[in-house]
């Protein structure tokens, strides 16, 4: 549902360089695992969707029922195995996610996930984890899933999953866990059957889509040894999705001063959505 137009904000590119940001950032390789046996229990959130474009949270009764499937459910920990790899990992290496595991999460949030979009087009397949940190005893993993639900009379597809989960290396078992949709001025698109031969379309805003498990202290307060910043994560995610963000964005009071220098064309580009995920 991405469109390019001419005016409004003005996005800049002097040239085609990209970046090939696939490596490691570091040499130190570690191994991850959990304790299979092990429980954890996962609290559900799905808020009042606040807006959608032609009022479809008001008029649509399945958008305004909007709902979670179980507020609470306790899983094996065997089911986060799911964000491993499957082998010894540096500080920003990037790892496909186990799909079975995740449709099992996402099955608290609603009855019908899918990991399938059901517009064929778009580079918004796939689910991708990231060593962030770690330290002696503890390890995050950053994540990106794109996924959507399939509802009786449409389609609800979130702009993305994101999230983070933090394991005890030592006594393997997962310390913290969070999977959400994040906010932003538009965070979700849905597609109504509403007639017989037709299918429409509106984008809009919900305060709050996420999945939580803490069983142990506060995150934030955790110091590690090899880190790269939650930014850099989200940005080594979002190039395994979008060959958009392989491209080195400009401002355009930069742009110009780089195009009078290297006395090249500036290449103009105005959008009315975003480029990074899928709420349009």
């Amino acid at each position: 549902m991405k469109t390019l137009t001419i005016g409004f904000l003005i996005i800049i590119m002097i040239n085609g360089h990209l970046n090939a940001d696939n490596h490691s950032t570091t040499n130190d390789n570690i191994t991850l695992n959990l304790n299979a046996s092990a429980e954890v229990l996962v609290k559900a959130f799905i808020a009042p969707i606040e807006y959608a474009s032609s009022d479809f949270h008001l008029e649509w009764d399945t958008l305004a029922n909007f709902r979670v499937a179980e507020p609470e459910k306790s899983y094996p920990t065997s089911v986060f195995l799911a964000f491993l790899p499957s082998e010894a990992v540096s500080v920003g290496d990037y790892w496909e996610i186990e799909k079975a595991g995740i449709l099992t999460l996402l099955r608290q949030l609603h009855p019908n996930p899918t990991l399938d979009m059901h517009i064929n087009a778009g580079d918004s397949r796939g689910l991708w984890a990231c060593l962030r940190a770690y330290n002696d005893e503890f390890a995050d993993i950053a994540f990106r899933v794109h996924a959507e639900f399939e509802l009786e009379d449409g389609w609800f597809t979130p702009s993305q999953f994101a999230g983070n989960l933090v394991i005890d290396r030592t006594q393997e078992r997962v310390v913290f866990f969070q999977m959400y949709v994040p906010k932003s001025t538009l965070n979700f698109d849905v597609n109504w059957k509403k007639y017989k031969n037709s299918i429409i379309t509106a984008a809009g805003y919900c305060p709050r889509i996420e999945l939580r498990a803490e069983t142990q202290g506060v995150v934030p307060d955790i110091e590690f040894v090899e880190s790269i910043t939650e930014k850099e994560a989200e940005h080594k995610l979002a190039l395994r999705f979008y060959k958009s963000q392989q491209i080195n964005w400009v401002s355009l009071e930069e742009a110009l001063k780089m195009a009078t220098a290297q006395q090249k064309f500036v290449h103009v580009i105005s959008i009315n959505g975003p480029l990074t995920d899928e709420s349009c």
